[in-house]
């Protein structure tokens, strides 16, 4: 299910990027939120690989 929502952000951050450079307002702000959701969609398995590591001790 992590890994689902992880490439759905990811593809999603991907497409931001793309449409930030063609919309006619808010480029930064689209770019940002590409930014961010690229960032969370590689946080997500990280953060869940460590929660599994340390709750299993």
């Amino acid at each position: 299910m992590m890994f689902i929502l992880s490439l759905i952000l990811f593809i999603g951050g991907l497409f931001l990027f793309g449409v930030a450079f063609v919309a006619p307002a808010f480029n930064g702000l689209i770019f940002t939120l590409g930014i961010l959701a690229v960032c969370l969609a590689m946080a997500i398995p990280m953060f869940r690989s460590q929660w599994r590591t340390n709750h299993n001790k």
